[in-house]
């Protein structure tokens, strides 16, 4: 007679095996093909090895909700403080004209961040580029409220030269 020794099979490498697969799926499904993808990686977290320069320019395309700060602006930056900020469209011009203190620094979009982040908002994301700096910060501090979102595409990022 052949003695038969049962041995319980353990389920984890069936485990193992499965979760490599979902999470090589949702990574190839977050890759994208464009050239801005493969240069910006996305990030949930509270920040990045950037470091705002004292003097930079940068266009910022501030978008949806109801706020002072909407449009497109091309803003300087010199020793940490906005210096200029010129409207690139009717809103950001009326925008410049009424409120010129609005325009902030992306230090300052930052901290919006930031803040929102501490008070819990429903959404509270940033996009950065390879470099550090922040492409895209979206808001939305209660998503069953309306209009208090809030979208910031940041472009055109150039550090000033020092002379």
């Amino acid at each position: 007679m052949t003695a038969v020794r049962v041995t319980p099979r353990s389920s984890l490498p069936r485990v193992v095996l499965i979760g490599g697969l979902l999470w090589a799926t949702a990574a190839c499904a977050g890759a994208g093909t464009s050239t801005e993808a493969a240069e910006e990686k996305s990030s949930t977290q509270s920040g990045t090895a950037w470091e705002e320069p004292a003097s930079y320019t940068y266009t910022l395309n501030s978008t949806e909700g109801e706020r002072a700060l909407i449009g497109t602006f091309r803003v300087t930056v010199r020793d940490g403080k906005v210096a200029k900020a010129v409207g690139l469209d009717e809103e950001s011009r009326r925008v410049v004209r009424r409120s010129p203190g609005v325009v902030p620094t992306i230090g300052g979009l930052l901290k919006e961040l930031a803040q929102a982040r501490r008070d819990d908002a429903d959404t509270a994301e940033a996009q950065y580029a390879a470099d550090g700096h922040p492409l895209r910060i979206t808001l939305d501090r209660d998503e069953n409220a309306v209009d208090d979102e809030a979208r910031y595409v940041i472009s055109a990022y150039e550090p000033a030269t020092s002379s």
